[in-house]
């Protein structure tokens, strides 16, 4: 298959369009061969898409005519893949799912055996070698049970010490992966748990609930007076708060809160974070008060991952809720993150929140013909540079282009909501003018 099939987070398209049964079949053998296991190990787990089934069966035989073993985890949010591979010693995991994305989209991602997802290196191989091989040994396709209670049981015994006794707390699972074992974890914490968007039907995943419409979950926290609620994203790896006025907590806050309090706890290695370019300046302001070093990387999870790894440090995390804590697990955790705030509140109002003072920010996403265009649009690089003069030393700028959709990026910090809104409106027109 030509052109290059993996992008920031696996392989990623529409359902039965893009990605098909048949390349899933594909994915599985490569990706089975590549395992250095006489029988590898492989478990499947996926998130609620109504394509979930059938990815999952042709990625099954995959492995299976690759001489496999599958074991299928049925649905389970992201971060139990890593969990699940050292509870059993496996030699894989495939996570089928698109996170966020709409329903009709559908991606499946790998994570090796050391429980970290799969290098460049490593994904252009299986992409190189997704010719069919000659025969070997057949595996064998089953159903692992217990696998929920197992990842319920790794959240549990890590956060055994936080008493949420009677906390009201509002979750919206966003009809995908942790519909279960979210309100489950946090039943299981003492926590007085409602939910909404716990019903999956395979279409309605992220559709207008979870951390990409967290303001659904904001109006019904404030309406039900509950003192403080979660977002989730589809597929379990992120997640948003919203306290009880109905203010949105983003990713950065919450790194902010876990960063001084693993500090205080003596468990942030190295004193340091990695974040992305997207994190708001008001979080380097409050970790340089904080004697905290910061470091900085391109946008994707995946970066935040190398960057942790080359340095030795525990946590990191983007402005989407997407946060690392490698004291727990080795890759976005959106319930542990949940619950790592909480530890980190200490039983206080999230309300009363003070590790971080925000930035007015305002980002747009702008629909583009062709997101690679932005390199060479002179116009949009002029009045970047334009604009960043204008903020310097005052806000900042960051115009990109999207790694997964057709859309180029506009974020601008001010020390104003009017003057952000003003900036970031005058450049979202230029993007839509010059490219869209």
């Amino acid at each position: 298959m030509a052109g290059k099939l993996f992008g920031t987070d696996g392989v990623r398209g529409v359902a039965g369009e893009f990605l098909t049964a048949e390349l899933a079949l594909a994915l599985g053998q490569a990706a089975t061969r590549r395992t250095e296991a006489e029988r590898p190990q492989v478990l499947i787990i996926r998130d609620t898409r109504e394509s979930g089934a059938m990815l999952q069966a042709a990625l099954a035989s995959g492995v299976c005519s690759a001489g496999g073993d599958a074991l299928l985890g049925g649905v389970l949010p992201t971060p139990a893949a890593p969990l699940l591979i050292g509870r059993y010693k496996l030699d894989l995991a495939a996570v089928i799912s698109a996170s966020h994305n709409p329903y009709h989209d559908n991606g499946i991602k790998f994570f090796a055996g050391d429980g970290y997802k799969l290098s460049d290196e490593a994904e252009a191989a299986i992409e190189a070698d997704l010719a069919p091989a000659g025969s070997r040994a057949i595996g064998i396709a089953r159903e692992l049970r217990g696998a929920s209670e197992d990842y319920l049981r790794e959240l549990h015994t890590r956060f055994a010490e936080l008493d949420l006794d009677g906390l009201d707390v509002l979750l919206d699972c966003a009809n995908g992966a942790t519909y279960e074992v979210a309100p489950e974890i946090f039943r299981r914490l003492g926590a007085r748990v409602s939910v909404i968007a716990a019903a999956p039907d395979g279409r309605n995943i992220n559709a207008g609930c979870g951390s990409t419409h967290v303001h659904a979950l904001a109006e019904q926290v404030v309406a039900g007076s509950h003192a403080l609620g979660f977002a989730f994203d589809g597929d379990g790896d992120r997640v948003l708060a919203v306290d009880r006025r109905g203010q949105v907590v983003d990713g950065d806050e919450l790194m902010a809160l876990a960063a001084l309090h693993l500090r205080e706890r003596d468990r942030l290695s190295g004193n340091g974070v990695a974040v992305t370019v997207m994190t708001n300046y008001g979080f380097h302001s409050a970790m340089k008060r904080a004697g905290v070093e910061v470091a900085s990387t391109n946008v994707g999870d995946r970066y935040v991952l190398e960057e942790l790894r080359a340095r030795g440090w525990v946590l990191g995390g983007e402005q989407s809720g997407h946060i690392i804590d490698m004291g727990f697990n080795r890759t976005g955790d959106g319930i542990a993150s949940a619950l790592l705030m909480l530890e980190a509140l200490g039983g206080s109002d999230l309300s009363e929140r003070e590790a971080m003072a925000k930035l007015p920010q305002r980002l747009e996403n702008v629909k583009v013909r062709d997101r690679d265009a932005l390199a060479g649009a002179r116009a949009v690089e002029d009045a970047v540079r334009d604009a960043q003069r204008s903020l310097e030393s005052r806000g900042r700028v960051l115009v990109r282009p999207s790694g997964t959709e057709p859309l180029v990026r506009v974020m601008v910090e001010a020390p104003t909501d009017e003057e952000a809104e003003r900036v970031c409106s005058q450049l979202v027109e230029l993007v839509r003018r010059e490219l869209g």
